[in-house]
């Protein structure tokens, strides 16, 4: 301890150089500026993000240990974007899917912090981005490119045509089948019996030895049961339901497409606010290396500096990863290569509406697709029902041939084995060893089942609605928090930069300035994201 305040009292020795004190001043204004006013995220929505090639601070050595004269590195003009970019001319919402090969600065263990990155990689990356940057990609176009895109979706619409096929069977049941049969039929003579042209053929059952027939055949069958009508409006209902089910499918991949597409905002912004926080965190450990070697703080000062700077790196680099991971989930949703880069428009421009919550209403609940499927399912099992009772009543079916059937292809028995024949056939079940009434079970409990799944997904889309809405309102709260807190942050780190010149503080205050600073616009920028899902699934949870 003793020896802790004789460094303490060096240092605000050291303080009263008037050189010095300059020198640092100059030095502490620049990590001010870079720490708050180049992260400074938009607050309304007529605040336009614009890219501007940045310059890295290099890092200076002291000519002299005794009389450290900073070198100011050129800075980049305060922009009105999240969060500065690491490299030039980079755009704030390109994303590679590829591990971007900018890696994040290698810790020293020397004074002097080195270089983040190497000029190469900087101007691959920066051309990449500034062209991906011309065409961000909306969330209607997102939406527009998920919906051509194999998907449940697809599979829905797929279903909906195969039940639309059945459809059309059913309804053609009722139309009468025609066909066109020729045969040729030989029957060998019977044995024992002189030849003739006249010969006796050997089966009972034939009408010639030679027998050639050539029918137009219409068959076809009377509803007098009831079961064809049954069949036709099932299969009816079950195409209202597919239609009900492929609009649900959209729904579905909408709202999939809106977590995704702004989970790649949030983890650009995340990315654009790490790399902001590396650039404050190496300049302040290139200030404190200097004036270490003036002999102006304590060793342990640059140990905490560098600390900062490391963790600012691990940062930096989740960051990146997590870019990565949910840029290719949004590539899959639209259909995108795998290497092409791809943009979304920036959270930061996000403007809450405060009143949105009370905009949607529970009365909108009833208007969701789901219920439309539930009641055409259901109506489908009550038709079910009615075509298994109908199938203990009797058919009736009917057969109309017209043709020759002869035994020889000459005009004369040609002619005179011409025709028409018509037939009626009533069919009367007696028994089926309870078949029928097994089906008609089923289908009751089918009818059951789908009324059960509606009450359930009443209550369900109820809770969905009220839990949606409450976060929500949650959310328009927080933003209205986090930008307070920003705020805040941003004027205790310019007031602990301040006594840390003026030796009335130490180090670790500014470094907890700059993790309270960090930490409070990563909750804005959470809290940005989670308005927008809550604001997403509200109006799917009222059917809008």
């Amino acid at each position: 301890m003793k020896g802790l305040d004789c460094l303490d009292s060096l240092t605000r020795q050291q303080f009263t150089n008037p050189v010095v004190k300059i020198a640092l001043l100059s030095e502490l204004v620049l990590i001010a500026c870079l720490a708050v006013q180049g992260q400074q995220p938009p607050k309304s929505a007529s605040q336009t993000p614009t890219s501007a090639p940045e310059q890295t601070p290099s890092a200076a050595k002291p000519s002299a240990p005794s009389t450290p004269v900073p070198t100011q590195s050129p800075l980049p003009s305060p922009q009105p974007q999240a969060t500065p970019s690491l490299r030039p001319g980079a755009s704030p919402e390109s994303t590679p899917f590829t591990t971007p090969a900018l890696p994040g600065p290698t810790p020293t263990s020397g004074n002097t912090p080195a270089p983040s990155s190497s000029p190469s990689s900087v101007t691959v990356q920066s051309g990449s981005r500034t062209q991906s940057a011309a065409n961000p990609l909306t969330l209607d176009e997102a939406l527009r490119l998920a919906n051509a895109q194999a998907s449940a979706f697809q599979q829905a619409g797929l279903n909906e045509q195969i039940v639309a096929e059945d459809v059309k069977q059913a309804r053609a049941a009722f139309l009468p089948r025609v066909s066109a049969p020729i045969d040729y039929i030989y029957t060998s003579p019977a044995r024992g019996v002189s030849p003739d042209p006249f010969q006796t053929f050997s089966f009972i059952a034939a009408n010639a030895i030679h027998e050639y027939q050539a029918l137009v055949s219409v068959a076809g069958d009377l509803d007098i049961s009831g079961r064809l009508r049954a069949t036709l409006a099932k299969n009816r209902a079950l195409l209202t339901a597919a239609r009900a089910g492929t609009e649900v499918a959209r729904r579905a991949l909408a709202e999939a497409v809106v977590e995704v597409y702004y989970g790649l905002a949030l983890a650009v912004a995340g990315r654009q606010a790490a790399e902001g926080n590396l650039l404050a965190a190496e300049e302040f450990q290139r200030i404190t290396s200097l004036l270490l070697s003036g002999g102006e703080v304590a060793p342990v000062d640059l140990t905490r500096a560098q600390l900062q700077t490391t963790n600012r790196r691990d940062e930096l680099e989740r960051a990146r990863a997590g870019e990565v991971v949910a840029a290719g989930a949004l590539r899959v949703l639209v259909g995108y290569d795998f290497l092409k880069p791809i943009t979304t428009s920036d959270l930061a421009l996000t403007v809450p509406v405060e009143d949105a919550a009370n905009q949607i209403t529970a009365d909108t609940i009833s208007k969701r697709p789901e219920f439309a499927q539930f009641e055409a399912e259901r109506h489908a099992a009550e038709q079910e029902i009615r075509a298994a009772r109908a199938e203990r009543l009797p058919q009736l079916s009917y057969f109309l041939n017209g043709g020759f059937d002869t035994d020889s292809l000459r005009t004369p028995p040609l002619n005179e084995h011409t025709g028409i024949s018509a037939a009626f056939s009533l069919s009367i079940p007696i028994f089926d060893w309870g078949a029928s009434k097994s089906r008609e079970r089923q289908a009751r409990l089918r009818a059951q089942s789908a009324e059960l799944v509606r009450l359930q997904a009443v209550r369900g889309f109820a809770e969905q609605f009220y839990a949606a809405r409450a976060q929500l309102i949650s959310a328009i709260a927080r933003i209205r928090l986090a930008r307070q807190g920003v705020d805040q942050a941003e004027s205790n780190l310019r007031a602990s930069i301040a006594r840390y010149r003026s030796g009335e503080a130490q180090v670790i205050e500014v470094t907890d300035a700059q993790s309270t600073l960090v930490t409070q616009r990563q909750a804005l920028y959470q809290s940005l994201f989670d308005y927008q899902i809550a604001l997403s699934r509200l109006k799917q949870a009222a059917g809008q």
